[in-house]
């Protein structure tokens, strides 16, 4: 890709996380970086480069619509990578990636999607492998601390030679609040279910992402609903757990990357998320409160988009795209998983990663900024096609992220 006119394109740079994913690579990208700003309006994207400063005055804009495929198509040919936060993808985002993969171009998104991933896979999946196009979902807070901390579990296993990786726990605490772009894109996907019910499927199973469905490993069940103590997962730990709102998706992300890289944290892996209720009196009612309101919150959704007057009502209480917190609750915002995997050589270990920020808009922005670097000036393993941020850029995100602040450390358990 030597030849071609930009190294990276931000698509979608006039929206919330567009901005601060902007305002981030100003500060992180190398110098000499040829970056632009791309979306659907020229006069926003003008102002938005009038926001953003100094750093950004030379910038090209590309003026290019999610439902135009020649314009995506010309945006993809010119740059090396497209980073993209124009969701829901479901509804908008397929034409990008078909572009990407056409034209041998790498690709970062933040979904939280699996059934846009599915879509990814079947449609594009063999001609972005022969493209050599690294088409990498899911790199903000879904799914990155997810996928690198197994990873990294995974690596310091090989490392100390301590065997395969088994029972697998993520948990989860976090300051921060929900987005309109993530509740649309649950939205989108309740939409999509009411249409065609079997899509449902592709939300249920564990391995719906699976690259080779021949291959899934038989663990027996493995559910995404949680109410336990958190001691039960290990004595270091206190109080209760409860379902993780993204655990059915992330988890889906860690096993595609197992599958990607040839099931190297074992054919007995089991692997989950919960997040930490904390330990006061009433923590065992909220833990049952949000285990049961997920469930409930996805029938009704459901339910719901099948209407015009459900579509209203929903217009009407979630928060709407495009919105996002002040910068004083971005900056107050965190969030820490600790990762506890056992081996088949009984040795234990904890994977940590944590950081600074709001997880769903200024951490996810360092994250997708991040990726997108990785993807456009680091050696990276070979592999292409659809991908996940382990399979893509494993150990080079890793150091990427360390280096703009984050935790990321495995230790004995």
């Amino acid at each position: 890709m030597a030849d071609r006119e930009f190294d990276l394109v931000l698509f979608g740079a006039t929206g919330f996380v567009g901005k601060l994913t902007a305002e981030y690579l100003i500060e992180a990208a190398p110098e000499g970086a040829r970056i632009a700003l791309a979306g659907r309006s020229e006069s926003k994207l003008a102002a938005v480069r009038a926001e953003l400063g100094a750093g950004a005055a030379n910038w090209p804009l590309v003026v290019a619509d999610s439902t135009d495929e020649a314009a995506l198509d010309a945006l993809a040919a010119r740059t090396k990578v497209v980073v993209t936060t124009v969701g829901p993808y479901l509804r908008y985002g397929l034409s990008l990636v078909r572009a990407c993969a056409e034209n041998g171009t790498h690709y970062a998104d933040l979904t939280g999607e699996p059934l846009f991933i599915r879509e990814c896979i079947d449609r594009y999946g063999e001609r972005a492998a022969q493209t050599g196009a690294k088409i990498v979902n899911s790199c903000g807070y879904d799914s990155i601390p997810s996928d690198l901390s197994v990873y990294q579990l995974y690596r310091r296993s090989v490392a100390d030679n301590t065997g395969e990786l088994t029972d697998t726990t993520l948990v989860a605490w976090l300051k921060g609040g929900v987005s309109g772009g993530t509740v649309d894109s649950g939205r989108a996907m309740m939409e999509a279910i009411a249409a065609d019910p079997a899509k449902g499927s592709i939300m249920a199973h564990p391995y719906s992402l699976s690259p080779d469905k021949s291959m899934d490993p038989d663990v027996g069940r493995q559910t995404d609903q949680a109410l336990s103590k958190a001691s039960a997962i290990d004595p270091s730990l206190s109080g209760w757990v409860a379902t993780f709102v993204m655990a059915a998706h992330n988890t889906k992300i860690v096993r595609r990357s197992n599958g990607l890289l040839g099931w190297p944290y074992g054919k007995n892996f089991r692997y989950r998320e919960v997040m930490s209720v904390g330990s006061s009196p009433v923590a065992p009612l909220v833990a049952a409160g949000m285990a049961g309101g997920i469930v409930a919150t996805m029938a009704a959704g459901a339910l719901l988009s099948r209407v015009s007057v459900g579509r209203k009502l929903l217009d009407r209480v979630v928060p709407k795209p495009g919105t996002g917190p002040s910068e004083k609750a971005r900056r107050s915002g965190w969030f820490t998983m600790r990762t506890f995997a056992d081996t088949t050589s009984g040795a234990k270990y904890v994977c940590t990663f944590a950081g600074q920020g709001d997880p769903g808009y200024q951490a996810t922005s360092v994250m997708l900024g991040q990726a997108g670097l990785a993807l456009a000036f680091d050696t990276l393993p070979e592999f292409a096609g659809i991908l996940t941020p382990a399979s893509a850029m494993g150990d080079a995100l890793t150091e990427r992220l360390r280096g703009a602040g984050m935790t990321i450390e495995v230790e004995p358990a």
